[in-house]
């Protein structure tokens, strides 16, 4: 197996330099270390068929990871235990998987995409028959509100002159009832 490119170069950094945040030093090291770690973010998201441009914020990542809080990540590189490149591909595939994690998929709103694409029709949604006295008037008068008229906590507060808490606080006594009833368990 041969030798990443680059990763002599890396063995001739100045550590103690580059952990004292001196700027030539550090431009060097970015410089060298930068195929290294382009390279292996790419092939840690080679598997999620990710873009270009995720490649370079991943990689990205790794850079103000190692330089932030004073260089603390790159202070804890121990040489006896292995060589920088080998380490700096180690920082760069944990990186690249929690930027992965990190990252949100592209969303639309739920009231933009059509009724039709959600495979749900109005018809086909019964309403919730919830047998008289398992719950207080207030509280279906709440779950009202919050589902049928599809108001937010603070509309719903405001409409009745209560507090907002008060509202949130009664809705999930009113779930933690239906849950009951119903046979399921409280999460």
């Amino acid at each position: 197996m041969g030798k990443i490119a680059g990763v002599t170069e890396l063995d001739q950094i100045d550590l103690r330099a580059l952990q004292a945040g001196h700027k030539r030093t550090w431009d060097a090291f970015v410089a060298t270390a930068s195929p290294l770690i382009n390279a292996v973010v790419r092939r840690t998201y080679a598997t999620y068929r990710l873009g270009e441009d995720d490649v370079l914020d991943a990689a990205q990542d790794v850079f103000v990871r190692l330089c932030a809080q004073d260089f603390r990540l790159l202070k804890t590189y121990d040489p006896a235990r292995a060589g920088l490149g080998t380490w700096l591909a180690v920082v760069a595939r944990s990186a690249a998987v929690d930027h992965f994690r990190r990252r949100r998929q592209a969303t639309q709103p739920l009231d933009d995409v059509p009724e039709a694409a959600l495979g749900v029709e109005d018809r086909h949604i019964e309403k919730l028959r919830i047998p008289p006295g398992l719950l207080t008037d207030r509280q279906v008068l709440i779950l009202k509100c919050l589902y049928d008229e599809e108001r937010d906590v603070a509309e719903v507060a405001q409409m009745l002159k209560i507090d907002a808490q008060t509202v949130r606080s009664t809705h999930h006594k009113a779930l933690l009832r239906l849950r009951a009833h119903f046979g399921e368990d409280p999460p």
